[in-house]
């Protein structure tokens, strides 16, 4: 059976997940579609969890209007909905005179761009604002509005509000062909589901060029920038309370140290052209690389807390994103290029598909009961041990705890997969079971048992992200 929508979304990864989430207040059906195996699981997942302070680009670039209106509304957002955010503030830290000169000019930049507070300063109110910093330091840039955000759990919740208010989400659906019939889209998925859409967007992240090419858009090619990253423990000495970025390069905002809001501190990214999309290995030598450009900033920082490594790719295309209105083919919306700043821009890319859509023809009527609001999950590192008590002897599984290093509970692991999080990633993310020193090593078992109880699937079938990565083979 052919379902039909007003808009289908291609792509639920941040910018997917907030388009979707804005056209969900409208009286609109809409479909939200993925080929993984779960929301958030492409670009999206890997990446470095800033929420940007707007002084890295130009107002004249469309992705420095989109960061700046986007990074103001993630205070919002979090009191809607649930996901972790910090207005940690980011400081820029020059260890030589040149620097100082390049530290000017972001300044001078974020000052055009209107960026609320942002501050020259001298060594001594930069190691006044980061203690950790070192020595070396001759000065740098402040911006307080600037944070840190777990960008899967972001993508998660704008996901629920927008089911919760109508959106269809359909995951494992991997476009092969689009055909124009009539008013409407025709889509076909590579199992032969199909839908039909009056309006599509394209937000394929790595691969929006594929996407554009099925439905005859405009030609063009993303190239996927690799970027290695590696965990410190929540116990290391060199976790600081503001994100540190060095003087950025023409190539990228360079190596940064960044204190997680869950309390890890991240490093990196590298900024490597690849070929291959799929390409997420990490080396030795970057690692190398990595520890002794974060160490000039941060020389506390010990390769003994690295705790796992990994690596995200950017789709890049040209120095702007690129979101507009297709003039090859009608009712087809294009958002693609969407590299750093995107997860900041990403609330404000929401806003601007919507006004493009209604530009291109559709009609837009507020819904009268919609609901902003998403049910905040208890967690167990959050409460006291009074709140937990309580929670436990309403339900037994908050008694019970799986993960000791991340502290979660039985009863989180369930609420994950009653929430449609069916893979050791989904339910990693969702709740950092696997997240601690110990990566798995002592949770994963007890997951698996939990997931095969709840959903009644083999052994066999339980996969670490979907398809092709089955965990378990042969006769137990």
């Amino acid at each position: 059976m052919e379902e039909s929508f007003d808009v289908a979304i291609i792509g639920a990864g941040v910018c997917g997940a907030n388009i979707a989430r804005r056209l969900s207040a409208y009286e609109l059906d809409v479909a939200l579609v993925d080929k993984e195996a779960d929301v958030s699981f492409g670009v999206s997942k890997a990446n470095s969890g800033i929420v940007h302070g707007g002084f890295h680009h130009n107002r004249k670039l469309l992705k420095a209007r989109l960061e700046i209106q986007g990074a103001m509304m993630f205070d919002r957002l979090k009191a809607e909905l649930d996901f972790p955010f910090v207005r940690c503030g980011i400081v820029v830290v020059a260890l030589h005179e040149d620097e100082m000169r390049a530290v000017e000019q972001l300044y001078a930049q974020g000052v055009e761009n209107g960026v609320i507070g942002v501050e020259m300063c001298s060594r001594e109110r930069m190691l006044d604002l980061e203690p950790k910093l070192s020595g070396d330091a001759l000065g740098g840039l402040y911006a307080p509005g600037g944070g840190i955000v777990e960008p899967y759990r972001f993508v998660f919740s704008l996901v629920e509000s927008a089911t919760r208010n109508g959106v269809r989400l359909y995951t494992d659906w991997d476009l092969v062909s689009a055909a124009r019939e009539g008013e409407a889209w025709s889509l076909r998925a590579a199992d032969g589901r199909k839908m039909r859409a009056r309006f599509a967007v394209n937000c394929g992240g790595l691969f929006a060029d594929e996407i554009s090419r099925i439905f005859g858009a405009e030609a063009y090619s993303i190239k996927g920038r690799k970027g290695e990253y590696y965990l410190l423990d929540k116990l290391t000495r060199a976790r600081p309370d503001r994100v540190v970025f060095p003087v950025p390069t023409s190539l990228s905002k360079g190596m940064l140290v960044v204190p997680t809001v869950e309390g890890t501190v991240l490093l990196g990214p590298t900024a490597s052209a690849v070929e291959d999309k799929g390409d997420s290995a990490t080396t030795r030598e970057r690692l190398e690389t990595i520890l002794r450009s974060a160490r000039t900033m941060v020389p506390d920082i010990s390769e003994t807390d690295v705790i796992t490594s990994f690596a995200g790719i950017r789709p890049t295309l040209g120095e702007d994103f690129y979101i507009d209105a297709s003039a090859k083919v009608p009712a087809f919306i294009q958002v693609a290029g969407i590299q750093s700043p995107g997860l900041t821009a990403s609330p404000a890319i929401g806003e601007y598909v919507k006004d493009l859509l209604k530009k291109v023809g559709l009609v837009l009527v507020e819904k009268a009961d919609w609901d902003p609001a998403v049910p905040k999950a208890p967690r167990a590192r959050d409460l006291s041990l009074f709140e937990l008590d309580a929670l436990a002897a309403e339900d037994g599984g908050y008694g019970e705890v799986v993960c000791r290093c991340e502290r979660v509970t039985e009863a989180e692991i369930v609420a994950a997969i009653r929430r449609g999080h069916r893979t050791l990633d989904g339910i990693k993310y969702f709740t950092r079971a696997q997240m601690g020193r110990c990566q798995g090593g002592f949770c994963t078992y007890k997951i698996l048992k939990i997931l095969m109880r709840e959903t009644g699937m083999p052994w066999s079938e339980i996969a670490k992200h979907g398809r092709g990565s089955t965990l378990l083979r042969g006769e137990l």
